[in-house]
């Protein structure tokens, strides 16, 4: 007998599930969720749920992605990117709206997008200003230096 359905499964497409392995291009529409270990590459406009027991190795192209798992890649969402506690990403991030919870491992850039065009490209990081002189200079200020 099959167990009911979570609410948060009820839209579900499709799922595969912690045993599974595939490789290729995976695309869909509606919500897809996946449990076990996916190599190459994701798209669609609407959304993908990668699960705690998930291992990706993907670039992600989609509506939206919730991500409890592991991920190695690029994520692109042109709606939202959420990373729950477990998820492991690694890899850049690009979405008009990106949340990270605490206890998240992230290794990678996050890009803002604002409905589709980038406000910040990744290749700009070596271009961000440093920050100059330093912080003890501040004391050798006289108070009425101000």
């Amino acid at each position: 007998m099959r167990e009911p359905q979570s609410p948060a499964d009820a839209g579900l497409n499709a799922l595969l599930g912690p045993g599974s392995v595939v490789e290729g291009k995976l695309s869909f529409k509606g919500q897809v969720r996946i449990e076990g270990t996916f190599t190459g590459e994701i798209t669609t406009t609407d959304l993908l749920i990668v699960g705690e027991t998930a291992k990706v190795s993907a670039n992600i192209n989609c509506g939206s992605v919730v991500v409890n798992g592991e991920v190695i890649g690029n994520i692109k969402a042109s709606d939202s990117i959420e990373l729950h506690k477990p998820a492991r990403v690694k890899g850049d991030l690009a979405a008009p709206a990106l949340s990270i919870e605490k206890g998240v491992v992230f290794e990678g850039q996050s890009m803002m997008l604002n409905g589709g065009i980038n406000l910040v490209s990744f290749g700009r990081r070596e271009s961000t200003p440093k920050a100059r002189g330093r912080a003890k200079d501040q004391d050798h200020r006289s108070p009425d230096s101000d």
